[in-house]
């Protein structure tokens, strides 16, 4: 696959944008997030950012915390709303037709990361109640086999928390570690997926572990 060097303009500018009008000051001030190794993102080009998932606002805390756009997948009824549709796709998010499972999110990634994008997936798929990784999914080291693109760990700690017990978010405090870039797997054999997804699964619960 050969990739462009970098994410669109339009959507590096409403990156931005909201960036440093919401999403951050929110972050820093009343979240009080930690930051650690967001010097190890590649300043360009495509990549598969891997991470727990624990929050609802899990997507934008990560692309925030980054530094750089990262495209997750969203259903596809969402890309029928007039104005939304073109908000979302400009800040990273690409349909997935829940009806076809992953055969549509793999080819959406795949077309993201053609376009320069770094694209998240959740490591195990779904929220978990503590935010450790119990049950890993293949998906990522798949798309990054098929891409050639390197994944980056990306731990999330505390941001279960955010509506434990409320309708409203809790400002309770975060810290978001990156750990260094993995090499994806040489081929799509189901032996070197396994390998490579438990190699991630390890760094990212490694990287919670030691919390604040």
């Amino acid at each position: 696959m050969v990739a462009k060097n970098r994410e669109p303009v339009a959507s590096l500018v409403l990156y931005h944008l909201l960036k440093w009008s919401v999403v951050s000051p929110l972050l820093h001030t009343y979240f009080r997030v930690h930051i650690y190794g967001a010097e190890k993102i590649p300043k360009s080009g495509a990549a598969i950012a891997v991470s727990n998932h624990a929050s609802y606002f899990d997507p934008p805390i990560i692309s925030n915390c980054i530094g750089r756009p990262v495209a997750f997948m969203a259903k596809q009824e969402l890309f029928k709303i007039p104005v939304f549709k073109n908000a979302i796709a400009l800040y990273g998010a690409y349909p997935v037709n829940r009806s076809t499972g992953d055969r549509s999110a793999i080819r959406s990634a795949l077309q993201a990361l053609e376009s320069g994008w770094i694209v998240g997936i959740f490591l195990q798929g779904t929220r978990t109640q503590d935010g450790k990784i119990t049950n890993p999914k293949s998906g990522a080291a798949l798309i990054a086999a098929k891409a050639q693109v390197p994944l980056i760990p990306v731990s999330l700690w505390g941001t279960e928390k955010i509506l434990s017990d409320s309708a409203f978010p809790k400002p309770v405090p975060l810290t978001i570690r990156i750990g260094d870039l993995i090499e994806p797997p040489k081929s799509t054999k189901r032996e070197e997926l396994e390998a490579v997804t438990a190699q991630c699964a390890e760094i990212i619960n490694q990287l919670h572990d030691l919390a604040r």
